[in-house]
């Protein structure tokens, strides 16, 4: 009845205005709802991108702490207090709970607020846990800039105050490049191809550590036993293959957790430098096929527990010395030591090389290729000289484009013609403009040496000369490679063909060698396009296509004041027995520059994901490679007596997936009686410093003031 009167009403002349009135109330209605909940979502992220930069709040207390976790624990009681309004505002501070300088992040605030504010939509509200950190995730910014402010030198007791307007003066300086680390961090996020220096990785939420985690170490169990190196041998000891080793670079599907064994017969603190550059502790690089491969050869010998190296010794009949002699002789601009100072040694089959060339103040890093199953990059690295290990396959080596003084390959078996000749045109890319190629081989075949010469010749390389030495029956080859690029234009034939110009020279972290040629370095701000400076005057001298210099200065400043005043005298550390280094996240090379006047040698680690400031190492006249550090590093276990590690681990936490293993890799990597200086957040050195106990670490010194921190600690000689 209802229904039929509603129709009589609707045919009556008014029925159409009320249906009009009553679509249009309703329409209102839905506006004003829309508008009201609308206004109050925008009120709401308009509020937490104004809190984001006034985050305060710094952990207080400037005090020397012996346990972090302490003050951690402290830290939580006292945020569970918190009220419920409280603990609101901190959920509008957007993940961050300490200060972040607003003269530092100023200039990109707001992309860096929008960013937040998306993330934070996407995660669910976060509970507070009993015992563990009740902050939410810190923000990427807070990182950065807090990075380069810590200006920290510790003495073993106090801070020293000493010096402090130098560190001062730089910190601003030192906190653009920590900005700069950032925003190149995202560029490299933002494009996933593999023509970037690193591979785009996803976010991982959360602490870097669990400091609720217990930890239970095992023995890795791998076919090469106590020389595992992970992303080069195979991880499982069940394949019956002939070689242990992967043809390239590849790493196992799941962080390796296991602790790599000590060999069988022992293993005791290495024989001191410089005493080690003529003899060694044979059980510490015990290898089966090594007995066999000193009965070959004269340059090495093994007398009783002993390996020695008998003085100018080596693979070259007459010695190195006149080896070397007669380079520089057949080539006057090769001056060791001052016009050439970084050199690659590829092969590292005789490292009489590189030691020769170190008493002329010539850095000769060694490649180890990844089929030398003897082992003697192993040897090379216990004797004290720079080294790293490879594979020499498909893939760019780990350097920069246009750094290498000069590049030797002694005794040379590699087929440089081979493949398009791209093992000989990634010679090329490294090259410095004007460097050296340097060929020593035995009786060529003449169908490879007419190949070489081929191939030589199309990529514009010089021959400078070509000799077989008398005594030594060794034949010489010294080519030069062409300083600028108009001798390109001559060629008759483009092949092979110069490279786009969009193809980035200096990208190698897993990208694949290419079959061309990169243009010559010619506008001032392109590094490679002047020869530096004679060595030492290079160590100290600012390159001119470098933006801005400033950085490199203050870096400088700030790493020799920590190091006069901290690191040689405040730790506890006895630097007679430190001889291989290695700079975990190198920036400028101010460390290793500040160590120069040690007896050590410093491995520059530039991560794929931070600013490549790799190229200006190298232009100083270090020497260091491109890492991920979500992954093994590329040498042998036992390698290094002391790891340098700063904030680090601050920078990986939204990268790498189970921190942890990171630290197994620094366990894996460091010789037994080695040490390791961390400088991070207070934050994570607590869960650390438990997990350095959980590897039977000794924790020698713990430091701590507002909320950045320092671990020093010594891996012990046995395991529990």
């Amino acid at each position: 009845m209802a229904i039929a009167r509603l129709n009589r009403q609707a045919k009556r002349p008014y029925g159409l205005w009320a249906k009009t009135t009553a679509v249009t109330i309703l329409g209102l209605c839905f506006i004003f709802v829309w508008s009201f909940f609308s206004s109050s979502s925008s009120t709401s992220v308009t509020a937490r991108r104004e809190s984001f930069d006034d985050i305060a709040e710094p952990i207080s207390g400037n005090s020397r702490i012996s346990n972090f976790g302490t003050q951690i624990t402290h830290e939580n009681e006292k945020s569970k207090k918190k009220s419920g309004s409280d603990l609101e505002k901190d959920d509008k501070r957007v993940n961050g709970s300490v200060s972040v300088s607003k003269s530092i992040n100023e200039h990109k605030s707001e992309k860096k607020n929008t960013r937040v504010v998306a993330n934070k939509k996407k995660l669910p509200e976060k509970k507070p846990k009993e015992g563990n950190d009740n902050k939410p995730v810190e923000s990427e910014g807070e990182e950065d800039s807090e990075k380069e402010k810590e200006g920290l030198v510790v003495d073993g007791k106090e801070e020293a105050l000493d010096g402090e307007g130098e560190e001062a003066e730089g910190e601003n300086v030192l906190a653009e490049a920590v900005d700069q680390e950032e925003s190149e961090e995202k560029k490299l996020e933002s494009d996933g191809s593999e023509s970037n220096r690193g591979k785009k990785r996803k976010k991982i939420k959360g602490p870097v550590f669990d400091p609720k985690m217990k930890y239970n170490w095992k023995l890795c169990s791998t076919k090469s036993k106590h020389n595992y190196i992970p992303c080069i041998d195979y991880d499982t000891s069940s394949l019956r293959l002939q070689s242990y080793r992967h043809t390239e670079r590849t790493c196992p599907k799941t962080p390796v957790m296991c602790l790599v064994p000590l060999p069988h017969d022992g293993y005791e603190i290495p024989i001191r430098w410089p005493e080690s550059k003529v003899k060694i502790l044979y059980k510490n690089v015990a290898h089966p096929k090594l007995a066999a491969f000193v009965k070959k050869h004269s340059w090495i010998m093994k007398s009783g527990e002993y390996l020695t190296f008998p003085q100018n010794q080596s693979e070259f009949k007459g010695g190195v010395l006149h080896y070397l002699e007669s380079i520089e002789e057949t080539v006057p601009d090769i001056e060791w030591g001052k016009n050439i100072r970084v050199v690659l040694d590829i092969g590292c089959t005789d490292s009489s090389f590189g030691a020769s060339l170190l008493d002329k103040e010539v850095l000769t890093l060694s490649l180890g290729l990844k089929d030398d199953l003897v082992d003697l990059a192993q040897v090379a690295l216990e004797r004290g000289f720079p080294t790293i290990v490879s594979p020499f396959g498909g893939r760019r080596l780990p350097f920069p484009s246009a750094v290498f003084d000069a590049i030797h390959c002694g005794e040379c078996s590699i087929k440089w013609h081979s493949n398009g000749g791209k093992h000989l045109l990634e010679m090329n890319r490294i090259l410095r403009p004007g460097g050296y190629f340097i060929l020593s081989t035995k009786h060529d075949n003449i169908e490879d040496e007419e190949a070489m010469t081929t191939l030589t010749a199309s990529i514009c390389w010089n021959i400078l000369a070509h000799k077989t030495d008398d005594f030594s029956e060794v034949g010489v080859k010294i080519y030069q490679k062409p300083e600028s690029n108009d001798i390109y234009g001559l060629r008759r034939r483009k092949n092979p063909p110069l490279c786009k110009e969009n193809e980035n020279p200096d990208a190698a972290w897993y990208v694949p060698m290419k079959t061309c040629l990169h243009p010559i370095p010619s506008a001032i701000e392109q590094h490679g396009t002047e020869w530096p400076e004679e060595w030492p005057k290079r160590l100290d001298t600012v390159p001119d296509w470098l933006d801005d210099k400033d950085k490199l200065v203050a870096d400088s400043k700030h790493w020799s004041s920590i190091i006069e005043k901290s690191y040689l005298t405040g730790l506890g550390i006895d630097w007679a027995n430190i001889r291989n280094v290695m700079d975990m996240k190198a920036i400028y090379g101010g460390f290793a520059a500040a160590l120069a006047k040690q007896n050590v040698w410093v491995m520059n680690v530039v991560p794929v994901h931070a600013p490549d400031t790799l190229p200006i190492i190298f232009e100083r006249g270090l020497v260091g490679t491109y890492h991920d550090w979500c992954e093994p590093f590329s040498t042998y276990p036992r390698s290094y007596d002391l790891l340098h590690a700063d904030h680090l681990f601050s920078r990986l936490k939204n990268r790498c997936n189970q921190p942890v293993w990171i630290v197994v890799e620094m366990d894996r990597m460091l010789r037994p009686g080695g040490w390791t200086i961390i400088r991070d957040k207070v934050e994570i050195l607590g869960p650390l410093e438990g997990i350095l106990k959980s590897l039977n670490w000794d924790i020698r010194l713990t430091y701590a003031q507002d909320k950045e921190g320092i671990i020093c600690a010594q891996k012990n000689m046995w395991r529990p």
